[in-house]
């Protein structure tokens, strides 16, 4: 049993969320989770057996056309026009990975009972996502209030036997996989189609990945970031404790403290220096790494928040006996976290790219662009033009979605979040990021090469000594991209431990 992941009230971490995603873990609805589901069903079925007054989404249109009063006969064919109608999203397919999570996340809400949904509705989403059966869903379409509109009508589609998905690596009509296991397409009953595409589960889903992605760069940040200071022959006083004591950002802290560790035994810094201080982007890594430590820990608590919360519309209280229309699917809160998330990050990546211009610039009796017979070859010079590339689209990407809205839905939808666009460009700040570090990585790397015989930490010398084993020193000139690319997957393949979460 210890592949299960029951879905239940518990609190749902990202630590978690990463542990059910990478370790396949099998999903299984929690007594208490069927319980809360069949129990608000009967509540909602009885209800619209003895209600004739109009109840939002349930017996009426949707949006502008919430007046326009729907039969109690047509309220299932209702539901799955809705579906069908809001499934055009557009552009690149949704990253695999991030649909999975979309799917446990869209599970986890609809388990709570305040969404009128059927059981056997949720139980076809986990077969879902047990079976590997990921519908095929597109980046762009989602203001990010009404909840994630067409991303969610896509993830609903298989549901009807509609729309396609992946399976077995191979994208499909969805009715054939139904027909393969033997699955008749889910009669959607009231309000169901409502529950499935009103949420947030588009930008939770990336917002998480994100941030499982990001606490490990911003310690391989750190990591590669005091390669570049040994490489650069760099001063180890501005990690001292009692700098940070008296300017106490958590994250600051943290940073200097995990240099420091990453320093213990090391030749290079020890060694005398002819020098007094160094560039910011070496002398100030605490504070500037620390920052965005500082942002994405809050980040997590905007995004942990969300992950155990109900974003569909309206809500259905049983003990209060209340129906509720309001606006929890608003992606607001999630949208200003996603635009703090990137700034953050592209910040990572700018003060990484400013360490990789030093290291060849010829200084502190290192080789000009770090190689022997500069002028004959170029060494690393190119690679930090494609870094400095790469640091400016962060900063053009980390102009903020949440500032942004546009009327839609006949003025009824008058503020959006645009939330999804938040989150996907933070995903491309984020995939930026790992190329920057993977090009400040193969410089420093290469920097320390001029410092021996002197030796760096033991913990340093042992990253550096695996990353060999994929990235070659750079005696002449040769293709680079495929030692980015290398180095990228590299980084990619990195552990780092799970208290780094907390």
């Amino acid at each position: 049993m210890d592949n299960y992941h029951y879905i239940s009230t518990d609190v749902l971490s990202l630590e978690q969320l990463q542990e059910i995603t990478t370790q396949n873990k099998t999903l299984a609805l929690s007594e208490e989770a069927k319980v809360n589901i069949q129990k608000c069903r009967e509540y909602l079925d009885k209800k619209m057996q003895s209600h004739d007054k109009p109840i939002y989404g349930i017996n009426t249109g949707f949006g502008s056309l919430c007046n326009v009063i729907i039969s109690n006969e047509n309220l299932s064919q209702l539901q799955e026009n809705l579906v069908k109608s809001h499934a055009c999203g557009i552009g690149e397919e949704v990253p695999q990975e991030i649909v999975k999570i979309m799917l446990l996340l869209k599970i986890q809400s609809l388990s709570y009972g305040f969404s009128g949904v059927q059981l056997i509705t949720v139980e076809r989403l986990i077969d879902f996502y047990n079976n590997d059966i990921l519908p095929v869903i597109y980046t762009q379409g989602s203001l990010g209030a009404s909840g994630d509109l067409a991303p969610l009508a896509h993830l609903s589609l298989p549901l009807l036997g509609e729309g396609e998905v992946y399976f077995k690596r191979q994208k499909v009509q969805s009715k054939d996989v139904l027909d393969q296991f033997g699955w008749s397409p889910i009669v959607l009953q009231s309000k169901e189609g409502l529950a499935l595409l009103n949420g947030t589960q588009f930008m939770s889903a990336y917002g998480a990945h994100i941030l499982i992605k990001a606490t490990k760069y911003s310690y391989l940040a750190d990591l590669i970031g005091t390669i570049s200071l040994e490489g650069f022959d760099g001063r180890q006083e501005p990690f001292n404790e009692l700098i940070h004591f008296i300017r106490p950002h958590k994250g600051q802290i943290v940073t200097a403290n995990r240099v420091n560790n990453f320093l213990d035994g090391s030749q290079i810094i020890a060694q005398e220096k002819a020098h007094v201080q160094d560039p910011y982007s070496f002398r100030c890594i605490p504070q500037v790494h620390g920052a965005s430590k500082d942002a994405i820990d809050y980040v997590k608590k905007v995004f942990k928040t969300e992950i155990n919360s109900v974003t569909d519309n309206p809500n259905i209280f049983i003990e209060s006996d209340q129906i509720i229309s309001g606006g929890n699917f608003h992606g607001q809160p999630l949208a200003i976290s996603l635009d703090f998330l990137a700034i953050a990050l592209s910040e990572l990546g700018s003060i990484s790219e400013r360490r990789t211009y030093q290291l060849i610039s010829g200084l502190r009796n290192l080789p000009a662009f770090l190689v022997d017979n500069p002028g004959l070859n170029s060494g690393f010079m190119i690679p930090q033009y494609t870094a400095a590339s790469i640091a400016s689209q962060n900063k053009q990407l980390a102009a903020p979605a949440s500032i942004d809205s546009i009327v839609s839905s006949n003025g009824q939808e008058d503020h959006v979040s645009m939330g999804a666009n938040a989150a996907t460009k933070a995903l491309r700040v984020m995939d930026n990021l790992e190329r920057i570090l993977a090009i400040e990585l193969m410089n420093a790397s290469q920097a320390i090469e001029f410092r021996r015989p002197l030796q760096s930490s033991e913990f340093i010398e042992m990253f550096l000594k695996s990353y060999r084993a994929e990235v070659p020193f750079v005696k002449e000139d040769r293709i680079l991209h495929y030692d980015i690319v290398k180095t990228v997957d590299f980084l990619n393949s990195f552990q780092i431990e799970e208290e780094l979460f907390n």
